[in-house]
């Protein structure tokens, strides 16, 4: 019988303190548990600490987990609370992503300023964006668009748009509801036309391998299709070795048994672009999405990722 606090850890930022209390709502909820039961245990990331430069150039998405996958190795956290799109393909040794809540909505979101819609901005207009998948997504869509870089928390990002630094900038409307601002966007792109990043909108809780009692725990608040479409969205991704230097996007979709993929890659400009599908049941939901990477990878052919050194 437990009688100290499960510790959750989570970084500072409002989405993910948000993410954190989700989690720890469903366990408390699953398992009939006060709040007393939980710590949110809250740590700053390199990631949150360096904002004045891309993911690219600091070295990824790892920046954004490594202090937490710090002390969960060494026990000082039970499990950890992140934002599936940001979780590196590789994890430390002895941690595995045990757990993902229901997905959210995986639409990219457009706030605009001077128009409401990438379609209808003025020519030349600047759109800020960390992302390099939506970087070259819009260099795709609209070649004479300036697209600079815009990073830092999503209140900071608003502002910045207010105070007419850029034209538009663009969020993942799952992060926007979470946080309860689901007014804000002035256009939904998508999906078919727009592809998201992999496993965007999606919660996923790490945890140690071989922790019977946490992960049992963490069992009954699994979702399922989130879990399986996740799985294999991150299989693509890894195939390709994909990190926050490469502009990749990927979808997996499920209905009953049955999993549908479409995946994408694109140089950074957006002037080239690869697109794959894959069907199959949900029990091969890795296999799919890797053996999409690998076949992604030989259609576009060697030459096509050097634009991503």
């Amino acid at each position: 019988m437990q009688t100290k606090p499960f510790r959750i850890g989570t970084r500072g930022s409002p989405l993910a303190l948000a993410q954190a209390h989700e989690t720890r709502d469903r366990l408390m909820l699953a398992h009939n548990l006060p709040a007393e039961m939980f710590e949110i245990v809250v740590l700053s990331t390199k990631g949150d600490r360096i904002t004045d430069r891309s993911l690219s150039e600091i070295g990824g998405k790892g920046l954004f987990t490594e202090e937490l996958e710090q002390q969960l190795s060494s026990g000082e956290l039970d499990l950890a609370v992140h934002s599936s799109k940001d979780m590196p393909t590789k994890l430390p040794e002895g941690l595995y992503l045990s757990a993902f809540l229901p997905r959210e909505d995986v639409r990219d979101a457009v706030v605009g300023r001077t128009a409401p819609t990438l379609q209808e901005l003025p020519h030349g207009a600047t759109v800020g964006s960390s992302s390099l998948r939506r970087q070259a997504l819009i260099r795709r869509l609209r070649p004479d668009i300036n697209v600079i870089t815009f990073r830092g928390l999503v209140d900071t990002r608003l502002r910045k748009l207010a105070d007419g630094e850029v034209d538009a900038t663009l969020l993942a409307f799952a992060g926007l509801k979470r946080l309860g601002k689901p007014d804000v966007p002035t256009q939904l792109l998508d999906p078919s036309e727009f592809p998201p990043a992999p496993a965007q909108g999606a919660i996923c809780i790490e945890s140690r391998i071989g922790d019977n009692n946490i992960n049992a725990l963490l069992a009954d608040i699994n979702d399922r299709p989130t879990f399986d479409a996740v799985t294999c969205e991150r299989a693509f991704l890894g195939a390709l070795d994909g990190s926050c230097r490469t502009p990749i996007a990927g979808l997996a979709t499920i209905e009953g048994d049955h999993l549908r993929f479409a995946g994408t890659i694109l140089t950074p400009d957006g002037s080239q672009s690869f697109d794959i599908a894959a069907e199959g049941h949900v029990s091969e939901a890795a296999k799919l999405g890797r053996e999409a990477g690998e076949a992604i990878r030989a259609k576009a052919g060697s030459g096509f990722f050097t634009s991503w050194s």
